[in-house]
């Protein structure tokens, strides 16, 4: 009896001991802890001794976990799926083949192919993504999404299936804009991108992989980054570096803010291996607008240029170039009779701000520049031998002029999926022709699905009617219905026959 009155007193004394123990840990925990306060942004908050959470404030102060269903539900349905399909080519000795793609080291093979027997190639299917931009249809994508395809097809978040017209392309920032026909689309607006900021949240919205409507979350790892993957002549990169994960098939597709709103268009990842690897790439928003506004109103894209060869300053350059370091632009070269050499710029100079934002960087200098048109002033501050001075520059176009030079892009042009020049003087008299209209550029369209012709062609009648320029392209073809047959030469005096029908 004795023994078992010393146990029971016992596990009392434990019990109180561990009750004692309970409260002051309890107590600890509840004076250390704090509590989420209101904010616009992000508040890390210690909810329990090792672990965290993250929390955000909505627009009326409520205090909740970060999440990004808001974000996504509003975005998704605006972004779709572009199928591009390249249609078989005949016989060539090469055998099979891959097209060249300059995207390769980022995305892969867009679009693959074989040559059974020798004969004919199986048509070539390449997948990217696309943002609908408002509700009369138009898409945003990258060039390399639909280059060289004959048929493209945009496929919505509901999964209908729409065929696409090519209302232009811009290889220099490797952008271009679709259109369908469609009811109660839902799209997507564009904001400043000179408003997002280095370790902002974003979604990246596409396509990856085969894997329809996928978002994946990070935030903006830098700006005006250059990674040389575009080999035009006057290729614009600044693009917006995210950590948000993007692999082949997200090419297009959108790169968001918390809002829903569209900040930039996906387009490389830096990779050894084809896929995400810690880096993505996006066009920033406002080169997005300005190339679609030019498309739109002017069919091309209206580029606007100082003038000048330039460099990214840093210590070595300053070094090199024995002046004290200035963070800014070197101007390498200036152009004879450019905007720059009129305006007075001089090489050596640094190159500071342009209407007073600063540019640190050329690809930053190339954005600002790149959101201008020919005619257009800009004030350049340049740092001369030390001391800042502002220039009014005008920018030029790339032919020297001021001009704004006007690709006429009418209904009936997208229908053929053409771009037209009229006809050198020179190159018609070496031809030994009176006139005709060049074929620049081929997209999707009537003549790329019906016939096998290439670009460069040379029409020179129409149903047998005389062709002299662009004009009579549209006045002999606007409100034809059936059957058209186009009369031509190649550069090399070769002389061929296309036919096709007109009807939808």
């Amino acid at each position: 009896m004795k023994s078992n009155t010393t146990t029971k007193s016992t596990w009392k004394i434990y019990l109180f001991s561990a009750l004692i123990a309970l409260a002051v840990s309890y107590g600890v925990i509840e004076l250390t802890k704090e509590e989420p306060k209101a904010s616009t942004g992000v508040t890390v908050v210690e909810s329990v001794p090792g672990s965290r959470v993250l929390y955000t404030a909505d627009n009326d102060g409520n205090i909740k976990p970060l999440d990004f269903t808001d974000t996504s539900e509003k975005v998704l349905d605006a972004v779709v799926h572009i199928k591009s399909t390249q249609n078989g080519s005949s016989y060539s000795n090469q055998g099979a083949r891959e097209l060249p793609d300059p995207f390769k080291e980022f995305f892969g093979d867009m679009f693959k192919g074989q040559t059974p027997d020798g004969m004919h190639s199986r048509p070539r299917v390449g997948t990217g993504s696309g943002v609908i931009i408002n509700d009369k249809g138009y898409i945003v994508t990258n060039n390399h999404v639909i280059d060289n395809a004959d048929e493209v097809e945009v496929t919505l978040y509901n999964n209908e299936s729409y065929k696409a017209t090519v209302i232009g392309t811009d290889p220099t920032t490797d952008l271009a804009l679709l259109q369908i026909k469609a009811d109660n689309l839902k799209t997507m607006a564009l904001v400043n991108s000179d408003d997002v900021e280095v370790g902002e949240w974003v979604l990246a919205v596409g396509n990856p992989l085969g894997l329809n409507s996928t978002v994946t979350a990070g935030i903006v790892s830098a700006k005006a980054r250059s990674i040389r993957i575009n080999t035009d002549k006057f290729a614009v990169e600044s693009f917006i570096q995210t950590d948000a994960a993007i692999n082949p098939g997200n090419s297009g597709g959108a790169l968001v803010n918390l809002d829903g709103n569209l900040v930039g268009i996906n387009t490389a990842i830096a990779s050894r291996t084809g896929t995400y690897t810690g880096y993505g790439f996006a066009v920033p928003s406002n080169i997005v607008t300005k190339v679609v506004e030019d498309l739109l109103k002017y069919g091309n894209v209206q580029r606007g240029m100082l003038g000048v060869t330039i460099r990214t300053m840093d210590s070595n350059l300053a070094k090199e170039k024995d002046v004290d370091f200035t963070k800014g632009v070197w101007v390498e070269q200036v152009g004879e009779d450019s905007g720059a050499d009129l305006a007075g710029i001089e090489a050596g100079d640094i190159i500071v701000s342009v209407n007073g934002k600063e540019t640190a960087t050329s690809p930053r200098l190339q954005e600002i520049i790149a959101g201008k048109r020919p005619g257009d002033k800009v004030m350049v501050t340049v740092n001369r031998n030390g001391k800042e001075k502002e220039l009014e520059v005008e920018l030029h176009n790339s032919q020297g002029g001021t001009d704004i030079i006007k690709k006429e892009k009418k209904e009936v042009f997208n229908l053929l999926g053409a771009d037209f020049e009229n006809l050198d003087k020179d190159l018609a008299k070496k031809l030994d022709i009176d006139g005709g209209v060049q074929v620049t550029k081929l997209y999707p369209g009537k003549i790329k699905k019906e016939t096998q012709m290439r670009e460069g062609f040379i029409i020179t009648h129409i149903d047998g009617k005389r062709v002299k320029d662009i004009n009579d392209i549209a006045s002999l073809l606007e409100n034809k219905k059936g059957g058209v047959m186009l009369e031509g030469v190649y550069e090399d005096g070769s002389k061929y026959y296309y036919a096709f029908g007109l009807d939808s």
